[in-house]
């Protein structure tokens, strides 16, 4: 299987390129990738929690959804080993919706002669990726008083899994 390309190729925050053609059906990106995220939305939100807990960007990138998936399970399986099921209410406030394209090369013996170069450029897509500006909440966490400390600690968890700088803020939510 082939490996995912790194980071650094994708985290430039870019304006979605369109193909322009004088044929209507060759303008637009013909499949979308499946999205990574299984969920966007875990816990419980019918009870009412006393502070919110949020993760923001420090910075203007791109976040692909395999990162979210990753940094959304670690904090997620500490959440509901600790706190079960309905201690909390952990929500994503960003959307994958970006598609990361890839123009393959061929390589190796008689590439030359299978390869097309860059005369058909626009590229397959192979994934997607969350475009996120500075200062914007890319998760929110509610939870009661007496588990703020474990609350910080998943948010934690979930940043060391994320490319971007992000700040944890927590705030009291009044009732």
């Amino acid at each position: 299987m082939v490996r995912l390309r790194s980071f650094v190729a994708y985290r430039r925050l870019e304006r979605p390129y369109t193909r322009i053609s004088k044929f209507k059906q060759k303008s637009y990106i013909r499949a979308d990738p499946a999205k990574v995220i299984v969920r966007y939305a875990m816990g419980s939100d019918k009870k009412s929690y006393n502070y919110e807990i949020s993760l923001v960007s420090n910075k203007d990138l791109q976040i692909r959804s395999n990162a979210l998936e990753s940094a959304r399970q670690t904090s997620n399986r500490l959440l509901e080993k600790m706190l079960g099921t309905t201690g909390y209410f952990f929500q994503f406030r960003v959307y994958p919706h970006h598609i990361l394209r890839e123009n393959k090369i061929a390589a190796g013996a008689g590439a030359d002669r299978f390869s097309t170069g860059m005369s058909h450029s626009f590229g397959i897509p192979i994934g997607a990726a969350a475009q996120i500006r500075k200062g914007q909440v890319i998760a929110i966490l509610k939870i009661e008083k007496q588990h703020l400390e474990l609350g910080l600690q998943a948010m934690n968890r979930m940043r060391y899994k994320l490319p971007a700088k992000c700040s944890i803020v927590t705030k009291e939510i009044k009732k």
